[in-house]
């Protein structure tokens, strides 16, 4: 697999091999592995209280490894077929509301990690996506910027990444506000004497105050530290992207930009996703499509669904 995995994702396979399988099955003669063995296996990692996600993403590995098996024909069944797995569990999606964005924005732009908290909220960009952001990457003109890479730390060291899958490549159009503080940023930033040559080569726009690319667990506990001092929700940062999702969609803009903005194969993964957001919507289209049919809008229903966009 390590040839078409990311070394991001390769890692995590090897991890989960490790951690949970070779433990196991590892000193088993292949052909002797049956269904059984392998349900004992899921038993334990239950046991161990690991969650549901974790005990799928695990199987999902082990499936693929024995698939590859028996292309090789070194097995002629899989035993890895009618296991049993815990149900995955959705997990309720936390993000900001609009006045709670605007706080934290407010205060994040009194950090010097403001321009960043900007571009991650309105973009709904992966930290990995946005940290890897060029000052090529910006079409000043368009007002857009394009997702193209992604950053992260291998073995202490630094490097490119390709995006999470293909269609992750995409532009995005900037708001004009976040458009200007770029502006603004680019005109003020001078090179740092501790910033390395890789650094100063990728030309990255986000860098920590001492020139050094930004990692995401530094960004994460900054992030925390704001949302304490303002008294807002503890979400994680990732949920910043879903908090950018969860008020374009609230917002009225249509499903399918917001697809392309986030990356998404099709509009409808997006609002399953986010179906939070869809009882407000089907209120508000009520009210149009009722304001159509009778030529006015219900004055009640019409004050429910304006306190709902603010």
């Amino acid at each position: 697999a390590k040839p078409r995995l990311r070394e991001k994702s390769y890692r995590s396979y090897e991890s989960l091999l490790r951690r949970y399988l070779r433990p196991s099955l590892g000193p088993r003669n292949l052909g002797a592995i049956c269904p059984l063995d392998i349900q004992a296996v899921y038993q334990q990692l239950v046991e161990r209280d690991l969650s549901a996600r974790t005990i799928r993403y695990t199987h999902s590995v082990l499936r693929s490894a024995m698939r590859q098996a028996i292309r090789w024909r070194l097995l002629a069944d899989d035993p890895t077929n009618g296991a049993q797995l815990p149900r995955r569990r959705r997990r309720e999606m936390c993000v900001l509301t609009a006045e709670q964005s605007r706080l934290f924005l407010e205060a994040a732009m009194q950090t010097a990690y403001g321009p960043v908290f900007a571009v991650a909220l309105t973009t709904a960009a992966r930290p990995s996506e946005y940290l890897a952001l060029k000052w090529q990457d910006i079409n000043w003109e368009q007002g857009t910027v394009r997702i193209a890479r992604t950053l992260e730390r291998v073995s202490g060291a630094w490097r490119f990444a390709e995006t999470k899958r293909a269609r992750s490549r995409r532009v995005i159009k900037l708001q004009e506000w976040v458009l200007e503080l770029l502006k603004y940023l680019h005109a003020t930033t001078n090179p740092k004497p501790a910033e390395s040559s890789w650094v100063r080569a990728a030309e990255l726009i986000f860098t920590m105050p001492s020139g050094r690319p930004i990692e995401s667990d530094k960004l994460a506990k900054q992030f925390k530290s704001i949302l304490e001092q303002v008294g807002l929700p503890l979400i994680r940062l990732y949920d910043l992207r879903h908090t950018g999702a969860t008020l374009a969609l609230a917002a009225g803009v249509p499903p399918k930009v917001i697809s392309e903005q986030l990356g998404h194969a099709i509009a409808a993964f997006t609002l399953d996703v986010y179906s939070h957001v869809l009882p407000h919507m089907q209120e508000e289209a009520a009210v149009k499509v009722e304001g159509v049919l009778l030529g006015r809008v219900p004055s009640r229903r019409s004050n429910r669904t304006g306190d709902c966009e603010d």
